[in-house]
């Protein structure tokens, strides 16, 4: 068996606290962050009501009930599979993502009064932890699936999760910077989980033929997320070039708003693709291979 060492996902975990680290500093110590992400919100009061409704009704959904169906879910595949530690890691994933987060949001990230604020728009709320679930949902189900049945979960899974990042920023639950770090973590913890299971022996290459429908699917994932960025980066730089900076936080809400609910979806697509990057032609040992 070909065995595979797992360094690429310490590679990424160490990437992902870097962006974490970037998101919060960018976001939440400058100015400028504060200033647009504030507008944003401002902004998403123009969103319709159908959007602000259908946001709210998709993040109500989220619960502790629903977390632990999730977690329910994840081991129950990793029993059927006769594989506790998959459950175990992937578990870890899912739980783990919420200790992380919110325990970084209430004891460990301050944030700072850089521009002049009241209400809601003043308290720390990143990581988000809606789209920390949503994502550490998404990859425990592509760590404990088979690797025949990895497209199906990411076909099921990933527009749900990538949905919920928006969804924040539209009912004005989360800042953009609040999604971006979620993302970071998940995908940090996903992959020390993954590298877990590469260091007990449990990964090789697959070596079977490629899945052509999860290729398209990756393929596409890859297309929108790159078009939603680049809608993202169009409506604020021309914005700003028509208006500069200052004029376009203050006055022109709506189109940050839209810029960040873009930049959001960009970030929970990309942190996916990684993550499928670093599984790539992998799968985990079967039990009658380890036997």
């Amino acid at each position: 068996m070909d065995i595979v060492a797992g360094r690429r996902w310490l590679v990424v975990a160490a990437g992902s606290a870097v962006a974490l680290a970037g998101v919060y500093l960018a976001g939440v110590w400058t100015r400028a962050g504060q200033a647009a992400e504030n507008a944003a919100l401002r902004g998403a009061d123009e969103a319709g009501a159908g959007a602000v409704r259908a946001a709210d009704d998709q993040l109500g959904q989220i619960t502790v009930a629903s977390l632990g169906t999730a977690v329910v879910l994840v081991t129950a595949i990793g029993l059927v599979r006769r594989r506790v530690d998959l459950a175990v890691a992937a578990v870890a994933v899912v739980i783990g993502g919420q200790v992380v987060t919110q325990a970084l949001k209430r004891f460990v990230l301050p944030r700072p009064e850089l521009v002049p604020v009241s209400g809601d728009y003043a308290h720390n709320s990143l990581p988000s932890g809606h789209t920390t679930i949503a994502m550490t949902v998404l990859f425990a189900a592509l760590i404990v699936v088979p690797y025949r049945w990895r497209g199906v979960a990411v076909f099921f899974l990933l527009s749900w999760a990538v949905g919920i990042g928006a969804y924040t920023v539209t009912a004005k639950w989360h800042r953009l910077s609040d999604t971006l770090a979620a993302d970071a973590i998940a995908l940090g913890l996903a992959c020390a989980a993954s590298w877990w299971l590469a260091r007990r022996g449990l990964v090789r290459r697959y070596t079977g033929p490629r899945k052509v429908p999860r290729t398209v699917i990756v393929g596409l994932t890859a297309l929108a997320g790159a078009a939603l960025a680049g809608l993202g980066a169009l409506l604020i730089g021309l914005a700003v070039r028509r208006e500069g900076w200052a004029t376009t936080v203050a006055d022109n809400e709506y189109v940050v708003y839209l810029a960040a609910n873009s930049f959001a979806s960009a970030g929970s697509i990309l942190a996916a693709l990684v993550f499928l990057w670093t599984w790539r032609r992998l799968e985990l040992v079967s039990p009658a291979d380890r036997s």
